[in-house]
């Protein structure tokens, strides 16, 4: 026991004197309590030391407690939290940064529209954008309009051209609008004909127009065929210059008539039925209700469809080759076809490029009045 207690002594002399060389005294703290007191900063004297971990008394060895004597060492590992300064003339060591997962180095969200819209415009600039330029600068000799103005068959084509879009154009919105009269009474066998008359709008144009012009040929047409059986003599269509253009505005309406139809069938569908009972209480009945209820509220739509015919009716190319071919004896050519006349049969490409370009004086501003429409109207 005696040598117990002996140890023990020496131990806690050992650690004294190592408390108060390797740590000095803290100062009582500001809140006024005396040093030894339970509540104040420092331990007193005789009782257990509540030490932080960065006020914890450590030996040379990192932590380890060597008692007085070179006794066997009771160890107490503690945790020094304090910072490390960084040696002399280098820099604090940094840890290397994480790296950044995949889907994070994505764009971000907003972008995407962006980067999906970049091979269009690509595209556009390469398949559109192009051909429009270059067409420009080749047409961008002023001689060679020059020579067309002095041209007969450029003369005689514009004459052909406002013929060809006048009657078109005026003919299948007027036949549109009286057949979407007709189909909007919705019947059984009325809905059977709407479908039927759709199918010459549906078909591919060079079968259909092939099949006419084969159909009104003078020797073996199938209608010169039928008009013989009854003592009819066969006009000549495709020779005469009136027979010949009847024959291709014909062609025309009967193949975009389907689609207008279409049209101002649905602008007659959205007229509220409110609208025509208020009509019949009044008395207006047949044409009346057509005159001053129906037309004024399909007269956005008719306008705007006849802005966008036209349009259309200016470029239709298929119509004039594969009907008359632009005969007899370049009589029938429109501008769509005498162009390309000019740029392939002939081999003068300028001149080809400028009468097709000699058309932007009427399709610029129909264009530009189309565009205001469907913005102020909201068609």
């Amino acid at each position: 026991m005696r040598s117990r207690r002996s140890t023990c002594a020496r131990l806690t002399r050992g650690t004294r004197a190592q408390t108060s060389v390797g740590s000095a005294p803290r100062a009582p703290t500001s809140t006024g309590r005396e040093s030894g007191s339970p509540l104040s900063g420092r331990p007193s004297p005789g009782s257990r030391a509540h030490f932080r971990p960065a006020d914890r008394p450590t030996g040379s060895d990192g932590g380890r407690r060597t008692p007085r004597g070179g006794g066997p060492a009771m160890t107490r590992h503690t945790v020094d939290r304090s910072p490390r300064p960084a040696p002399d003339g280098d820099a604090a060591p940094s840890w290397p940064a994480e790296r950044t997962p995949w889907p994070a180095r994505l764009p971000p969200l907003a972008n995407w529209p962006v980067i999906f819209a970049v091979p269009f415009v690509i595209t556009s600039l390469l398949v559109v954008g192009y051909p429009v330029v270059y067409g420009f600068w080749l047409g961008s000799d002023l001689d060679l309009y020059e020579d067309l103005f002095t041209d007969e068959t450029y003369l005689w084509t514009v004459w052909n051209t406002v013929l060809f879009v006048g009657v078109g154009v005026n003919l299948k919105l007027v036949l549109a609008l009286l057949l979407s009269g007709f189909f909007a009474l919705g019947s059984g066998w009325i809905r059977a004909l709407l479908a039927i008359s759709l199918l010459p709008w549906a078909i591919p144009s060079v079968p259909a127009l092939l099949s006419i012009h084969w159909m009104l040929n003078p020797q073996w047409g199938m209608l010169g065929t039928l008009l013989g059986t009854v003592g009819v003599e066969n006009p000549a269509w495709l020779i005469d210059y009136w027979w010949a253009m009847a024959a291709a505005i014909g062609a025309h309406i009967w193949k975009w008539l389907p689609f207008w139809t279409l049209i101002m069938l649905a602008a007659r569908m959205a007229i509220p039925q409110d609208v025509y009972e208020a009509a019949a209480v009044d008395g207006a009945t047949g044409l009346r209700r057509f005159w001053w209820v129906t037309f004024p509220m399909l007269s956005n739509v008719f306008l705007t469809s006849a802005l966008l015919s036209t349009i259309w009716t200016l470029s239709d190319y298929n119509s004039i080759h594969f009907i008359t071919g632009g005969g007899p004896a370049d009589s029938t050519h429109v501008l769509a076809t005498l162009g390309i006349r000019y740029a392939f049969a002939v081999g003068d490409i300028e001149q080809g490029v400028a009468v097709a370009l000699s058309a932007l004086p009427v399709i610029v501003p129909l264009i530009v009045v189309l565009v205001r429409r469907l913005g102020r109207e909201g068609v």
